[in-house]
């Protein structure tokens, strides 16, 4: 797992909440983060609290954020939008939103174990990217375990007559971001 400090102590310091990395509320994150500096926060870091925000939420190494913007900037568009929207199309933020588990890790840990199937194959991969159509459900000894915390996204379907079970109906947009993100300053940061 990419994220090895406390997961409250990087929401309060970030100053915002990351519902992919924790189901805790850190209250407050302005007023629990400590004393800040009185200077203005120069470009750099304001750019590398944003892809701070973005790497810690979905869970990715820096190796793997490099290799999505790369995807990302060979896509029509916006490559910051193209960058998130490939994230929110991962297999283990595809579960987690589905429901079936309380955060991402838990999710990666789900799809790790091999309890996931999409289009009823098992997939073990986290970063596999869901297409529309697929059905994502997990396996029969796997019970969900997550409480419907965030809204569903409009891009995924719950089926109605499995609980375990879910589609992805259409691509995401950038509205399904459940986060606050500055996408263009990530890529700025990585345009260094």
């Amino acid at each position: 797992m990419p994220v090895r400090s406390p997961r409250l102590k990087i929401i309060r310091r970030l100053g915002v909440a990351l519902p992919g990395l924790t189901r805790k509320l850190a209250g407050d994150a302005s007023a629990t983060a400590g004393p800040r500096s009185r200077r203005k926060p120069s470009a750099y870091r304001l750019a590398l609290e944003e892809k701070q925000k973005v790497r810690f939420n979905y869970g990715v190494t820096e190796k793997q954020m490099r290799r999505y913007l790369d995807a990302a900037r060979r896509l029509p568009g916006r490559t910051g939008e193209n960058l998130l929207l490939m994230l929110e199309r991962r297999l283990d933020n595809t579960v987690f939103r589905l429901g079936f588990a309380p955060t991402i890790p838990a999710a990666r840990q789900l799809v790790t174990h091999g309890h996931v199937r999409v289009n009823g194959a098992r997939v073990d991969r986290p970063s596999y990217l869901a297409d529309i159509g697929d059905t994502v459900s997990l396996a029969l000894r796997a019970a969900p375990g997550a409480d419907a915390v965030l809204r569903m996204p409009a891009h995924l379907r719950p089926d109605a007559g499995d609980a375990r079970a879910g589609r992805m109906i259409a691509l995401p947009v950038r509205g399904d971001v459940p986060f606050p993100v500055r996408e263009s300053l990530v890529v700025e940061f990585y345009a260094r």
